[in-house]
């Protein structure tokens, strides 16, 4: 085939790559696909083979043989003069010409313009399809092969708009040949028009044309013989010789080379694109002699009286004003090329719109424009095929006028919206053109253009369809450059409907593009621009960027039945990830200066979003301040109030409802408990390390044992335990007497009075957890109780004391538990209640001191501190000392001495239990209290002696002492 032209060396096969399929054929020539090397564009490279010719003289003798050859090299010469002849002759409607003919080894090539298919070869294919049951019943069988090496079929339709459109083209182009070259084609037939890609129709197949007889026009191309044309050769194929079932009777029957015998065989092919099959209605076989029996008769000679022999019915203006002036005997009654173009039967608006079109660049601006308004109104009229190789291809190749722009891309995009296959011709036709203009030639030119912009809102406006009609990498490539410009660009209405056409582009765009060149650009706009409604919209945009819906959440009532479908205008990669929405939207947000309502209200949309995804913490230590901050502005309304606070208590419930979970599963993992409201602050939780681990043995009596050197078992006494012991001698079962009303006596009770009753109360179960603060709600009447100390000291007084006992505890005695109120009592000596209550300041001062031993005490000093009772010489506890402060497993809320109403120092006030600072509060004013009124005894002092004997029932009359040993 094409193998015998890869032999040797030619221009054409240097310098353009050639398909190794046939693509059509076009009477002797074989059509392929091929590629300029240097450029990439696609042309048509025309191939004859000689052989094809000598294969049909093989078995003819010498003689016959020699005339044989001779026959053939006139064909060769009548072929390259077809050739030559393209060269001569340029119009729009006559195959263009590329690279001249070539004569190779195995016969000829040259090369033209790129063209689909020859009419001839799809009229044959159209006969297959009726063939085979209709249009659907077999594909076309003529593929093209694209630069990447695929192949795909053509769709190839003819149609009424098609055939107007064609036959237009066609008598365009033989008025150029009849009136400006002077010449006659003398062949016009099937194989003779070529259509390109653009659904054009090209007139070629000039083998034969010639000088009509009498031309006075100078050509140089040679006349013919009309003779020698007719004298067809049995030997040879009938497609390199002329076509008797075009032919005019005026060549054969009259032997008159005229111009209007072209118009004898335009209308025989007229027929032929309608009947069926698609033949002309003069059958002669390629027979002279039956050509000129068919015209003996009117039977078997087309007219109106016959319907031009059509096996189907013709349009009417067709019929009844065209072919009558066509198909006549007498040339002289046939209408020209030009009358032809100028009949009812182009007399509809889509053929007057091609022609408009075609003659395009001749009209004025001002018709132009009023063109392109109209033409979205006829598009819907015009058959896909024709949209797409022809209308189309010609709006694209107006895109260079800018005035026209915008109009001319608003009739491409209806185009798209209306043809079956937009995606390929966006992908092939429309994209680089929208590429070139935006991108390119912007950058080429950075000066403010008013057309430019018009155009490219009509983009922006269409950018759904743009979306759908492109894959991923073709929209990040060429598109997304467009879209950025917009957003860049100077004039707010193109930001806007950049910003506004974001959810639908996003889903074809992957999360890096979007995080790390559309975010970006977005953001600078966003953080730079001063109009209001550029924010709105920047707002907006985040909200989308996050995975958000377009809508505004706030004035969603969630009534349209819009809401689940509307919040899927993003796909799930298209939200930005959680560092970005934190680290870069909130910042931009917090950086807004105007308080409007509208920019509060679109930058709440954006927090409810980012909040949604963000964490906790962040929240709360982020977000929600700039959400106080917002909803505090001066000129938000009731409504828009509401609106940010059902979001900032809905976010606040999220952070506390999460660390809320947090502490609790904290709490499991480390001590399998929850807090309880009775645990003091200094616990410290549950920090490991700080709870003892009794799965081991080990107790806090061990650590205190280890700490203070002692190697004894621990004592059952209640006084010797310590912070966290809880009194062995209490039984769990005894509980709190009810609180009694305050009693005041200086005489000491019976020593059989249960006071540890009301010092100690029932024990429960407590936490682990050693605390310093006991439950001041509980507490019983103070009542001092009757004590080895209840007499008087002497200092003389020479017996042994009995053994200190070693406490951790402090004496709550002595630093905050006062006695009775002496100012209340109405004894004769007011004085030593007084001494007693400097006796429990001084004493609580000096004895604060938490795990430590107390020095032994020499009673025989006035001066001395009495040692604290032991159980060997009271066995009840003495009422102005305090128990030590429950804890260990089963801590018990004691009652003590303090608490009460009316106290010697004032009276300590109830706190709620486990408040520290409650009880340091009461206990350090009760104190100053008592320094007030020791300031008023002061004039008294003078007279208090140390071993005054009056009053023998008045308890540790060495508090005095101590006090003026502190003075």
């Amino acid at each position: 085939m094409f193998s015998s032209l890869k032999s040797f060396s030619s221009n054409i096969n240097s310098n353009y790559s050639v398909s190794q399929t046939v693509t059509s054929t076009a009477g002797p020539w074989k059509i392929y696909d091929a590629k300029k090397k240097s450029t990439g564009k696609t042309y048509s490279v025309f191939v004859f083979e000689r052989k094809s010719l000598e294969s049909h003289g093989g078995s003819l003798g010498r003689s016959s043989a020699s005339a044989f050859k001779r026959s053939v090299d006139e064909v060769v010469e009548r072929l390259k003069k077809e050739a030559s002849s393209l060269a001569r002759l340029r119009h729009p409607s006559i195959l263009e010409l590329v690279e001249p003919v070539e004569e190779t080894r195995g016969g000829l090539q040259f090369v033209t313009e790129a063209v689909t298919t020859s009419l001839a070869s799809l009229l044959q294919e159209k006969d297959d399809q009726e063939r085979a049951g209709g249009v659907g019943g077999r594909s076309s069988r003529y593929v093209t092969e694209d630069s990447d090496g695929t192949r795909r079929r053509r769709e190839i339709e003819i149609d009424e708009l098609e055939i107007q459109k064609g036959l237009l083209q066609i008598s365009k182009a033989l008025e150029f040949l009849h009136e400006n070259a002077g010449l006659v084609h003398a062949n016009l037939t099937p194989d003779a028009i070529l259509i390109n890609s653009k659904s054009d129709w090209k007139v070629s197949g000039l083998a034969f044309c010639s000088p009509p007889e009498n031309s006075t026009k100078a050509t140089s191309v040679q006349p013919i013989s009309l003779s020698e044309a007719l004298n067809l050769d049995p030997r040879l194929p009938r497609y390199v010789q002329i076509n008797l079932d075009y032919t005019s009777p005026d060549f054969v029957l009259d032997n008159n080379l005229t111009s209007s015998a072209d118009m004898f065989s335009l209308g025989l092919l007229c027929v032929a694109l309608y009947n069926s099959p698609h033949k002309s209605p003069i059958e002669s076989s390629g027979s002279i002699s039956a050509y000129k029996r068919l015209f003996t008769s009117s039977s078997t000679v087309p007219s109106s009286g016959n319907s031009f022999l059509c096996k189907r019915p013709l349009p009417r203006d067709l019929s009844a004003h065209v072919l009558p002036r066509l198909i006549t005997r007498r040339p002289a009654q046939r209408m020209t090329a030009r009358e032809f173009q100028e009949s009812e039967y182009f007399d509809n608006i889509l053929v007057s719109t091609i022609r408009f079109l075609d003659a395009f660049p001749a009209k004025t601006p001002n018709e132009k424009a009023q063109f392109m308004r109209g033409l979205n109104k006829v598009l819907p009229s015009f058959p896909k095929s024709v949209m797409e190789k022809k209308v189309l291809p010609a709006l694209l190749e107006e895109l260079k006028d800018k005035d026209l722009l915008s109009l001319i891309l608003q009739n491409v995009f209806k185009i798209m919206e209306l043809l079956p296959s937009a995606r390929r011709a966006f992908s092939e036709k429309i994209r680089p053109k929208l590429k070139e203009i935006f991108v390119v030639n912007a950058k080429q030119t950075q000066e403010k253009d008013p057309a430019r912009d018009a155009g490219l809102m009509v983009v922006l406006e269409n950018a759904g369809q743009i979306a759908d009609n492109s894959s991923g990498k073709e929209f990040k490539d060429d598109v997304l450059p467009i879209i950025l410009a917009a957003v860049e660009s100077p004039t707010p209405s193109l930001v806007d409907a950049a910003l506004r056409c974001l959810p639908v582009i996003l889903p074809v765009l992957d999360f890096s593009t979007i995080k790390n060149e559309l975010f970006p650009v977005i953001a600078a706009v966003f953080s730079k621009t001063s109009s209001l409604a550029i924010k709105v919209r920047g707002c907006r945009a985040f909200v989308i960027l996050c995975g958000g819906s377009n809508e505004s959440s706030s004035a969603d009532d969630g009534l349209d039945g819009l809401g689940p479908d509307k919040k899927k205008k993003t796909s799930s990669s298209s939200a930005l990830d959680k560092y970005t929405m934190q680290e870069k939207i909130v910042p931009l947000i917090k950086a807004i200066k105007t308080k409007e309502p509208a920019v509060m209200m679109a930058a709440l949309d954006v927090l409810r979003v980012v909040g949604d995804n963000a964490d906790a913490d962040f929240v709360a230590m982020d977000i929600l301040p700039i959400l106080w901050s917002m909803s505090l502005g001066p000129l938000l309304d009731l409504k828009q109030f509401q609106s940010f606070m059902e979001l900032i208590k809905s976010l606040s419930r999220r952070v506390e409802d999460e660390q809320m979970k947090k502490l609790q599963e904290l709490s499991v993992v480390n001590g399998g408990r929850a807090a309880t409201p009775n645990d003091d602050f200094l616990g410290f939780g549950g920090v490991t390390g700080t709870t003892f681990d009794s799965t081991n043995g080990a107790t806090e009596d061990d650590f205190e044992r280890l700490v203070k050197g002692k190697s004894g078992p621990a004592s059952n006494d209640a006084m010797d335990a310590g912070w966290d012991a809880t009194p062995a001698t209490v039984s769990a079962a005894v509980t709190s007497p009810p609180v009694k009303s305050p009693q005041f006596s200086w005489s000491t009770p019976s020593p059989t009075s249960n006071a540890a009753t009301s010092q100690f109360g029932a024990t429960k179960a407590q936490p682990t957890f050693r605390t310093v603060t006991p439950d001041l709600a509980s507490f019983g009447t103070l009542t001092p109780s009757s004590t080895q100390y209840s007499q008087p000291l002497q200092p003389t007084t020479g017996a042994a004391p009995a053994a200190p006992q070693t406490s951790s505890s402090v004496n709550w005695s002595s630093a905050a538990a006062p006695a009775a109120n002496p100012w209340a009592s109405s004894s004769s000596t007011p004085m030593s209640p007084s001494a007693s209550s400097f006796s429990n300041i001084s004493s609580g001062m000096s004895n604060l001191n938490i795990g430590q031993s107390r020095p032994s005490l020499n009673q025989s000093s006035s001066f001395s501190l009495p040692p604290p009772p032991s159980r060997g010489s009271s066995g009840t506890p003495t009422g102005f000392s305090l128990p030590p402060p429950p804890g260990g497993p089963q801590r018990q809320n004691s009652t003590t001495s303090f608490g009460q109403p009316s106290t010697g120092f004032g009276g300590v006030s109830h706190q709620p239990a486990g408040s520290m600072g409650s009880m340091m509060n009461s206990g350090m004013g009760g104190m100053n209290r008592s320094m007030n009124s020791m300031s008023s005894m002061m004039g008294g002092m003078n007279t208090m002696t140390p071993s005054q004997p009056q009053q023998q029932q008045q308890p540790q009359r060495s508090g005095l002492d101590k006090y003026e040993s502190l003075l």
